[in-house]
């Protein structure tokens, strides 16, 4: 499989990259721990059908000390007990917050509801910002039929 273009050595996608890229170090310094993060990211990418990032994401989580067997359970986090309470919070604002066009009305009062019991103000802002942020990275590599496989741990730096 061959991406559509060469998306990330382009000069403008370089330039949008770099924001992109600002505001996501902005979002993961706010307090959420590192791990919640990245269930995070990989759950939206599953959604989307995004391998690229999928790729990227459980392999940085592996890399951080996540487990193969939490790993394996993402998709299937409701009915897996290997998760805390504030971790499902967080996953079920995620598929909410990612599924947005599926629901009228957005993410319901019950499941923000939930999240604040869990997450200050910083942290929700930041939860929010991730989701927004891994979805704008979803849908660039899904549109670009981005490849996956071939991701490193730290080859973005």
């Amino acid at each position: 499989m061959e991406p559509r273009l060469n998306y990330f050595t382009h000069p403008l996608a370089g330039k949008i990259l770099k924001h992109i890229n600002s505001a996501a170090k902005a979002a993961s310094d706010a307090g959420v721990p590192h791990l919640t993060q990245e269930l995070v990211k990989i759950r939206a990418s599953q959604i989307n059908g995004c391998g690229f990032c999928t790729d990227m994401h459980t392999k940085d989580a592996a890399a951080a000390g996540e487990s193969a067997q939490r790993l394996n359970l993402i998709a299937a986090w409701r009915e897996a007990t290997v998760f805390t309470d504030a971790e499902r919070a967080a996953l079920e604002l995620t598929e909410q917050g990612t599924r947005i066009a599926d629901a009228a009305g957005g993410v319901p009062d019950d499941v923000w509801a939930n999240v604040t019991k869990y997450y200050d103000e910083e942290q929700l802002v930041s939860l929010i910002s991730l989701i927004a942020i891994i979805n704008a990275y979803n849908r660039i590599n899904v549109i670009n039929q981005q490849p996956a496989g071939g991701y490193e741990p730290g080859m973005f730096g």
